[in-house]
């Protein structure tokens, strides 16, 4: 198994590389040492907040721990039994000096959607699912992107797979997983794998349309649960407002 710090710089390089999470000299999220990832980790506006939030909540000592990690990332594990009102206080004392006044949507109202994972991050806490009426597809696409994916390799190419998976949708009114379709991803990007001797059969997460890891049958049940219960209650709340 690999470590916390291993395991966070995965699923948070394509963020990363691509400009949109973490600081922008995170080279080392691409293969350096346990103690130069922790450097880098504790910049990340996001998921540090998170990470350290549970560690406090759980009693564990290390934010980096394997275990907080997996379970920000994908949901269930040590942080899904977190009392949401204790949690969203919490992490809101953290994260609204960050966010700034313009945020408006950050206090105590959103412990009826929080969960102790990077899915409520992705569609409570940014912005983006409450654009969703502005008439361009483009909060859908973010949402999509933004959201840890799971699916099945059907095929691998020199280059790409044939992944099986779902895709966000969104009707005008509420968000649903579509029915599976094929896609491609690809293995490498700018000279870095995340999973180089990805395989047929095997289960993987994508996210930002990169690889960051393979999944067990608990992951993704776990990733699968998370993401069914933040689209219902991220639902619940664009009808209460729509």
């Amino acid at each position: 198994m690999s470590s916390g710090a291993e395991m966070f710089a995965r699923y948070a390089y394509a963020p990363n590389q691509l400009g949109y999470c973490g600081p922008a000299d995170a080279a080392v999220l691409r293969g350096g040492s346990d103690e130069q990832v922790r450097a880098v980790a504790r910049r990340f506006t996001g998921a540090w907040p998170y990470l350290r939030v549970m560690a406090a909540l759980t009693g564990i000592a290390d934010p980096l721990d394997r275990s907080l990690v997996e379970s920000y990332w994908l949901g269930g594990g040590v942080g899904a039994d977190l009392d949401p009102g204790e949690f969203t206080a919490a992490l809101l004392a953290l994260l609204g000096p960050l966010a700034g006044g313009y945020w408006t949507h950050l206090t105590p109202r959103l412990a009826a959607e929080a969960a102790a994972n990077h899915c409520f991050h992705v569609f409570g806490v940014y912005p983006w699912s409450r654009l969703l009426r502005c008439g361009s597809g483009h909060p859908v696409r973010v949402l999509d992107s933004c959201r840890i994916t799971w699916g099945t390799v059907l095929e691998r190419a020199d280059t790409e797979i044939t992944l099986r998976c779902s895709g966000l949708d969104w009707d005008g009114r509420r968000l649903s997983l579509s029915a599976e379709t094929v896609r491609s991803v690809p293995i490498r990007v700018a000279g870095y794998a995340a999973v180089p001797d990805v395989a047929p059969g095997e289960r993987v997460a994508v996210h930002w349309g990169r690889l960051c890891g393979r999944l067990d049958d608990l992951q993704v049940d776990a990733l699968e649960a998370g993401t069914m219960r933040q689209l219902e209650v991220t639902n619940r709340r664009l009808a209460i407002r729509g």
